[in-house]
């Protein structure tokens, strides 16, 4: 049963720290609210017992977010307290919006009980607005200053821009790599999201077609970055780095860092990671032979599109870190306004956070414009029979972990079986009893490719770089294993392998 209230008719009110909605009218003059739903003070709302200079900074904070309401003569319950200089403050308030932030707002008194109180209802402004030089931003139920990477990105948006819209005044056409263009053309003609004849055009023209260039003829930060002969010559964090861990985050045993343009980087990136940190079982079906790699691969590419795309160049390198059971890949940047991880995980329009590096990128058929690139990696670890991505903010970015097809060393030790069974069926015989779990693993990856490196067995077989020498040492002691040619550009033999 609903709780009716009479109150006079056109009152409005606020009962403890709740809005009210869906009211009926009985009669000509009196209005009753149904108690239907009810609101708590939240990211728009705030309440505030007496009026302080200070609470322009939470004005500031409401229009440069969301906008929202403040209630002055409310305690913490919603409950009016009163405002004996209320027609005072009706005044005061409304002069000191416009003289500090320069906007107008709605400034009504309002009564319960006996005692005043006022509203300020505040509009989400479509041009920044600081307060004595300081930019405030509702974040939550606080109040945050903004600073460094958040404010310059702020500005940026409040006038429609990203930062690799902005230009590069330094560079000019003498740093755009031609190679990578015409690679470029070649993926893009080849996915038909550009005509045939595009790749005609002199570079100029070109990079104006592809809006890479600004009106006042500069290149902008994005020509650089998807095009340039050295990119990290005009943004010192453009590389991806690779690192293989063992016991924990301060058991690095190998790494490699990609540079150069992000176009080509994820195929860069892909390339090392199937050739010395993954693995791909091999098996037939029927005299095919099939070499799969252990996650699936377009769900990772995709992973490593998105962390290029919409990395902050401003920050850190992007990171993809490698361990026994899980891969994790985190790059710097925040989420788009208004999205959360949730938003992430549910179908959500494409806020791409470089615009014109995502754009590139369509053409190129390297991404879909739909926002679908979170759905095709979920979709590609389940429908694979693995657990889903798990997505989340850390350390002022985004981070993605997978979980490894092959998790611990009973499974790694059957999974480069599968790879070398039918190559090492004799070693197997020679050795079962001779050798330890670690320097079976060793012998199995050494004959599946003797040119592997000490550093690519140590991460293949799970153990640091030292105790993979010991091993080695061990096996040539007891025959198992000889050198063929010199540390550089020599191999491996297992003997007995044949």
């Amino acid at each position: 049963m609903t709780a009716q209230i009479p109150i006079a008719f056109g009152t409005q009110i606020t009962i403890r720290k709740y809005s009210w909605k869906f009211m009926y009218i009985y009669g000509e003059n009196d209005l009753y609210v149904s108690r239907c739903a009810r609101m708590n003070e939240n990211q728009n709302i705030e309440y505030k017992t007496s009026w302080r200079d200070e609470y322009l900074k939470w004005i500031c904070g409401f229009a440069n977010a969301f906008g929202g309401k403040i209630y002055i003569g409310l305690n913490d319950e919603g409950e009016a307290v009163g405002l004996p200089d209320a027609h005072k403050l009706m005044e005061d308030i409304p002069n000191k919006i416009v003289n500090f932030l320069g906007v107008v707002t709605d400034v009504n008194l309002l009564e319960n009980r006996g005692n005043q109180y006022i509203e300020i209802i505040v509009n989400p402004s479509s041009v920044p607005i600081s307060f004595k030089g300081i930019y405030y931003y509702r974040s939550g139920s606080t109040k945050q200053e903004l600073k460094g990477t958040a404010l310059h990105q702020f500005l940026l948006k409040r006038i429609g821009r990203t930062w690799d819209d902005l230009p590069c005044e330094r560079a000019s056409l003498r740093d755009i790599d031609l190679d990578v263009i015409n690679y470029f053309f070649k993926k893009a003609e080849f996915s038909k999201r550009i005509t045939n004849n595009a790749s005609s055009d002199d570079l100029k023209t070109t990079l104006e077609n592809l809006n890479l260039i600004t009106d006042t003829g500069h290149l902008k930060n994005a020509a650089l970055l998807l095009f340039g002969k050295r990119p990290s010559r005009f943004f010192p964090s453009v590389s991806f780095k690779v690192g293989r861990f063992i016991a924990g985050d301060d058991d690095l045993q190998f790494q490699d860092v990609v540079e150069g343009n992000i176009l080509q980087m994820a195929d860069k990136v892909m390339e090392i990671l199937k050739s010395k940190y993954l693995i791909s079982p091999i098996y037939y079906e029927g005299l095919q032979r099939i070499e799969k790699l252990e996650v699936p691969e377009e769900s990772l590419r995709e992973a490593i599109f998105n962390s290029i795309i919409h990395k902050d160049y401003t920050g850190a390198p992007i990171q993809l870190s490698i361990y026994n059971d899980k891969i994790m890949i985190w790059n710097e940047g925040r989420l788009p306004e208004g999205f959360t991880i949730a938003t992430l995980l549910q179908k959500h329009p494409s806020r791409p956070s470089n615009k014109n590096i995502a754009d590139i990128f369509f053409k190129a058929g390297f991404i879909e414009a739909w926002g679908r690139g979170i759905a095709k990696i979920v979709n590609g670890f389940t429908q694979a029979g693995l657990p889903a991505p798990v997505f989340d903010s850390a350390m002022g970015g985004i981070v993605i972990t997978f979980q490894r097809a092959i998790t611990d060393k009973s499974q790694h030790k059957h999974g480069i079986e599968s790879v070398t069974k039918k190559v090492t069926e004799k070693v197997t015989e020679k050795v079962t009893e001779r050798v330890t779990e670690n320097q079976s693993l060793i012998l199995k990856n050494i004959a599946a490719k003797p040119s592997i490196s000490t550093r690519e067995l140590a991460g293949r077989v799970g153990i640091s770089q030292r105790k993979i020498k010991e091993n080695i040492a061990k096996l040539k002691t007891i025959g198992l294993l000889k050198r063929i040619g010199p540390a550089k550009g020599g191999h491996w033999e297992v003997i007995g392998e044949k």
